[in-house]
């Protein structure tokens, strides 16, 4: 019963320090999306908080900036680094009709921006929100495990109880 209690506190130990580690990495990828967007009005730019950028918009993306939403280019030739995104250490080459996606990083050339996808509807909340997701559902073999315990720890406990009651009765007693 002992064992099966501390595999138990084990396994919770475990998921737990994995939700944590998920919760920071989630932390993370909320800190990839740039706070303010350079929005093209009238043929001038304004800094305007990313809240406020709104599918259609043009926006201004300079070399070093990170792309505030996710987009089809305009007009411009850069490299954009998306390796936070896809993984892909060599920057991608993006000239007017390509897609980028929101929290990655342009390289020397300005680009002008339509954006495609904000806030809840762009590829970094899709990754957030799958990361969510996994972070709160079980495997099928844990959810399977404590449907075991669920029953096997009551019982192992209950025949342990009725073994000692047995050595009392028949006189064994403790000690």
């Amino acid at each position: 019963a002992g064992m099966l209690t501390s595999f138990s506190l084990a396994g919770h130990w475990l998921e737990m320090r994995s939700r944590f580690a998920t919760g920071r990495a989630v932390e993370a990828l909320l800190k990839l999306a740039p706070e303010t967007a350079r929005v093209v009005r009238d043929g001038q730019e304004t800094e305007v908080p990313l809240s406020q950028v709104v599918v259609g918009d043009e926006l201004a993306v300079r070399p070093g900036d990170r792309v505030p939403v996710d987009g089809e280019v305009l007009s411009g030739v850069s490299y954009v680094d998306e390796s936070m995104i896809t993984g892909e250490s060599i920057p991608v080459e993006k000239q007017a009709g390509a897609e980028v996606i929101g929290a990655t990083i342009n390289g020397t050339g300005l680009l002008r921006v339509r954006a495609t996808a904000v806030g809840q509807h762009s590829v970094l909340a899709g990754i957030i929100r799958l990361v969510e997701q996994a972070q709160g559902s079980k495997a099928p073999v844990q959810r399977l495990a404590d449907r075991i315990s669920a029953v096997f720890v009551p019982v192992v406990l209950g025949l342990a109880a009725l073994t000692f009651l047995g050595w009392l009765v028949s006189g064994h007693g403790i000690g």
